[in-house]
């Protein structure tokens, strides 16, 4: 059985906050992030990370307006299916398809909070958990041991690593997922124009709104351009308080 002493233990460590990183890990790790998400091969092996939280979104919000989820499928291609049902219009069905190009960067909004109260180990632990909450969803192979893999590399890190190897970590991986947020965007409307994607996210609003899909493409690319503004802010604060801009 575990003790008392042990769960006190095992809650400091989780609540504690870690030092300031110095400013120069915020730089590097978001130069790290920037260059992931816009370079072919890296970004190929990475997303998979953007498309679970894509399809986590997804699977919330119809969770949250009340309709049926019925699974989550990861696919090796980095492509992912969330399957609910419910109203095939209304505000539910809205919400849940607007959730997936907006969970990605509100997912690294949420961590660079976290962060920015230095609550690294709270962080990992909380991925941790929301990764073994998506697992119960999983309908498909790839699904679960994508999801397998990235928890286990989380609480690898959150548990054996140094606190240096976890700020790094986490600081990349939050930087990867607001800046990761905007790309699939970009990627979306250039499959749109060519005819690749008529039954994207977009096109699927537009077909239960009044407003076209580019509409929806730019509310994506608005918003996910805010909230990396945001989160960007939030990030940087060891290099205000080291330049003297805040307290």
């Amino acid at each position: 059985m575990v003790s008392i002493d042990g769960l006190t233990a095992l809650w400091d460590r989780l609540l504690d906050a870690q030092p300031d990183p110095p400013p120069l890990l915020v730089v590097l790790t978001a130069l790290v992030a920037l260059v992931v998400v816009a370079t072919r091969l890296p970004w190929q092996i990475a997303r998979n990370a953007v498309t679970i939280a894509h399809e986590g979104g997804h699977a919330l919000a119809a969770l949250l307006t009340g309709r049926r989820l019925h699974g989550i499928r990861l696919h090796s291609d980095t492509s992912g299916l969330t399957l609910s049902a419910g109203r095939p219009t209304g505000p539910g069905m809205i919400l849940t398809l607007l959730a997936g190009y907006l969970a990605p960067p509100l997912v690294g909004l949420a961590g660079a909070w976290l962060l920015a109260g230095n609550r690294i180990t709270l962080l990992l632990w909380v991925a941790v958990a929301l990764l073994l909450a998506m697992l119960v969803m999983v309908r498909n192979a790839f699904g679960v041991l994508s999801l397998v893999v990235t928890g286990g590399v989380v609480l690898v890190v959150s548990w054996y690593a140094t606190p240096q190897v976890q700020a790094a970590f986490a600081w990349t991986g939050v930087w990867f997922l607001l800046l990761g947020g905007v790309r699939p965007v970009v990627e979306l409307q250039r499959l749109r124009s060519r005819g690749r994607m008529p039954a994207s996210d977009a096109d699927q609003l537009a077909g239960i709104t009044p407003f076209p899909a580019f509409f929806w493409v730019a509310v994506f690319a608005l918003a996910n351009l805010a909230v990396l503004g945001t989160g960007a802010l939030l990030l940087a604060g060891p290099i205000l308080t080291e330049a003297g801009i805040t307290g």
